[in-house]
């Protein structure tokens, strides 16, 4: 048997049955494909960028030592529950109400840890609505604009009037990820979620640290939209 793929024809010089002659042209043309053919990018899946880890954010508190007090006492230990993927950040064994204008509440909203220098609740657009207020959508600790919740404790209550926020979507990354990336502290970038319901996400604040690890952070409406169920990554496209 002789075959010449590259000239485009197939000489055969042994007699073969209808289906054996068949399979092997079918064979030498995968083999031929497989070692000659050479494809051109067509997805965002052949990027030269890094896959970027997703961590979906639920609804969550950042507090103040004081604040902290006032809510579960001043003899209260602030107490670790388990280690976040940000190196030194964690849940705690603490969780508080939430209490919108309209005394609708919702019940077990986790503290996270280290406490900070201020008071915030991240909340999703879904939580919003169901609370009756209106928050801004802005950067972790940009509480200018935020709105006013009621937080109980097992000590007590305390009505903050600036803490609630919607967190912006955002990648952590160090110095050297954002030389990969060509980005900056604040850029705004789009990256693509692939899935049975393939969503590209736009206006993802970069935020540059060399503490952290590389993650990006999408609250549970997002997370939802785009049906995710189990840990993913997600493709930077670029900046905006």
């Amino acid at each position: 048997m002789k075959s010449n793929l590259g000239c485009g024809c197939l000489n055969y010089t042994q007699a073969y049955s209808d289906n054996q002659l068949v399979e092997l042209v079918t064979e030498e043309i995968i083999d031929y494909l497989q070692l000659n053919l050479s494809l051109e990018p067509t997805s965002y899946s052949d990027s030269l960028y890094p896959k970027i880890p997703l961590g979906v954010s639920n609804r969550h508190i950042h507090l103040t030592k004081k604040t902290f007090q006032v809510l579960f006492g001043d003899k209260a230990e602030f107490e670790v529950m388990r280690p976040l993927y940000q190196p030194g950040e964690f849940a705690s064994k603490h969780t508080l109400t939430i209490v919108g204008p309209k005394l609708r509440s919702i019940f077990g909203v986790r503290i996270l840890g280290p406490l900070r220098k201020y008071d915030q609740v991240e909340v999703s657009l879904t939580d919003s609505i169901f609370l009756g207020v209106n928050p801004p959508v802005t950067n972790s600790g940009a509480l200018d604009n935020a709105v006013a919740l009621t937080l109980v404790g097992p000590n007590g209550s305390v009505y903050i009037e600036k803490c609630a926020i919607i967190a912006n979507r955002h990648i952590h990354m160090t110095d050297k990820d954002a030389e990969k990336f060509s980005v900056k502290e604040g850029d705004f970038c789009k990256v693509r979620l692939a899935g049975e319901k393939s969503t590209i996400f736009e206006n993802v604040l970069i935020r540059i640290n060399d503490t952290w690890k590389l993650q990006i952070h999408l609250d549970t409406d997002d997370a939802n939209a785009a049906n995710v169920r189990e840990d993913t990554f997600v493709e930077f496209i670029g900046k905006m």
